[in-house]
């Protein structure tokens, strides 16, 4: 037996946890590709308008998701911290913290959303696009940032249900939430002929009411279990404190993403556009694997939160094995379909052919993202957000010579085609990946992340 198998108490093939993996992944993977979705539908109905719009939004969409996605401890941190009460018995302070975590997403989704609205024309020229495309993106930025309370709403109640093993009600919250973003953009973009402003109002909208209908189930949760509703300053603070190391996780990740963005607006208008898309679908993948993570974070903080070692050790087991064979079956997939998927998104045939050959690339990856979002997931579950937090960082300073490399010799990659340059790019890319995975491999052998009882 190997010693992972020995840490896992012989479990690995255990059809109960199997069970309970699948519970809980299987409607966090439906409810998370709802989340690019979003998106998705945005980039096909906009890219139809033309390509000056879809450049725009990729300027605006990085930007937007960047200033959101900073707060995705939120969700992350209210998981494992709820996740750890469960575990421990205790409902009462699983709801409370997570009602302490919403508040705090209230104060920062103000803040934030006021920031982006008056600095989005900034915001978007450090992209360096051209004038048309950066037109375009502060429209769509300076509406998206009403949405930006909702969002971070939003992420909060999700983590707070996922960390009482709740993943059906997030599900329907963002089924509902597409189909009315979908219905909303084409009403306001084609029907009222609002171009780019109307999708941005569509997903405002839709974001909306799906953090009102989370904030009401969280509600109803917290009265049954006797948890108090009222703000409590003291362990507001506490929250945000508790998520300082997971934010600055995050700092390092968008700005991977934010500097991949750069290098290609550095390419050009068609380039930027291909790689809009590109990011999308690469983005849809990394959710529709990230149900596995969702999964690894609620079962990690409850079996460590019950002082279950064992249990943690096989289901991370587990769900890595699944975690690779489910990206491998998605890059397979999107293999096959690298030449159709660009036609749904662009009219531009030199887009379609930059986006075609970005596609390949990210096909290629997909079994080292099953890997490194399980991973991640499992850390995050168990509260290891310091290291998350400069493993991350170290990662960022190893991935910039590669984004800048491609930077510097753009010119020379685009004299042997726009499809080769953007290649390049996301073999970069992919190189971030690899360098995450390696360092998630060094720390999940050893034991020093399972840490058990009801808080870290």
């Amino acid at each position: 037996m190997s010693r992972d198998e020995t840490a896992a108490g012989g479990r690995r093939g255990d059809p109960a946890q199997s069970r309970e993996i699948l519970r809980l992944a299987v409607p966090a993977f439906l409810a998370l590709v709802a989340e690019p979705m979003f998106l998705l539908a945005d980039s096909a109905i906009i890219g139809h308008l033309g390509t000056a719009q879809l450049a725009g939004l990729g300027v605006a969409s990085a930007t937007l998701l960047t200033a959101a996605n900073l707060f995705v401890f939120l969700a992350y941190g209210a998981t494992s911290i709820v996740a750890r009460q469960v575990g421990a018995g205790s409902e009462r302070g699983a709801l409370e913290a997570g009602i302490d975590g919403t508040w705090l997403a209230v104060g920062l989704g103000a803040a934030t959303g006021l920031a982006v609205a008056l600095a989005a024309e900034p915001l978007c020229r450090l992209f360096g696009a051209s004038e048309a495309a950066i037109g375009f993106a502060t429209t769509y930025l300076r509406i998206s940032a009403i949405g930006i309370p909702a969002m971070l709403v939003a992420l909060a109640a999700t983590g707070v249900l996922r960390g009482l093993q709740d993943t059906r009600t997030p599900l329907v919250a963002s089924a509902v939430g597409f189909g009315a973003n979908i219905v909303l953009n084409l009403l306001f973009v084609y029907g009222f002929g609002w171009g780019i402003a109307g999708s941005a109002w569509g997903t405002v909208l839709a974001q909306t009411g799906m953090a009102l209908g989370l904030v009401t189930v969280l509600v109803r949760h917290a009265r049954r279990a006797g948890a108090g509703l009222h703000a409590h300053p003291a362990r507001v603070l506490k929250a945000a404190v508790t998520g300082v190391p997971l934010l600055v996780r995050t700092l390092a990740l968008r700005s991977i993403l934010l500097v991949t963005t750069w290098v290609a607006a550095g390419l050009g208008d068609v380039p930027l556009a291909a790689h809009q898309v590109a990011a999308t679908v690469w983005s849809f993948l990394v959710f529709a694997l990230d149900a596995l993570a969702i999964a690894a974070q609620a079962l990690t903080g409850k079996a460590l939160g019950a002082g279950d070692v064992r249990a943690a050790r096989a289901a991370t087991s587990t769900m890595i094995r699944w975690g690779v064979w489910g990206g491998a079956v998605l890059g397979v997939v999107l293999l096959a379909l690298h030449t159709v998927i660009p036609a749904a998104f662009t009219q531009d045939p030199a887009v379609r052919s930059a986006l075609a050959a970005a596609l390949v690339v990210v096909a290629l990856g997909q079994p080292l993202s099953g890997y490194v979002f399980v991973v991640d997931g499992v850390l995050i579950g168990a509260g290891d957000g310091r290291w998350l937090a400069k493993a991350m960082v170290a990662t960022l300073v190893l991935y910039l010579p590669l984004a800048l490399g491609v930077h510097l010799n753009g010119d020379r990659l685009l004299e042997s085609g726009v499809p080769f340059a953007m290649g390049a790019l996301w073999v970069a890319f992919t190189g971030f990946m690899a360098i995450r995975a390696v360092f998630f491999w060094t720390r999940i052998r050893g034991d020093a992340w399972m840490v058990t009882g009801a808080a870290r």
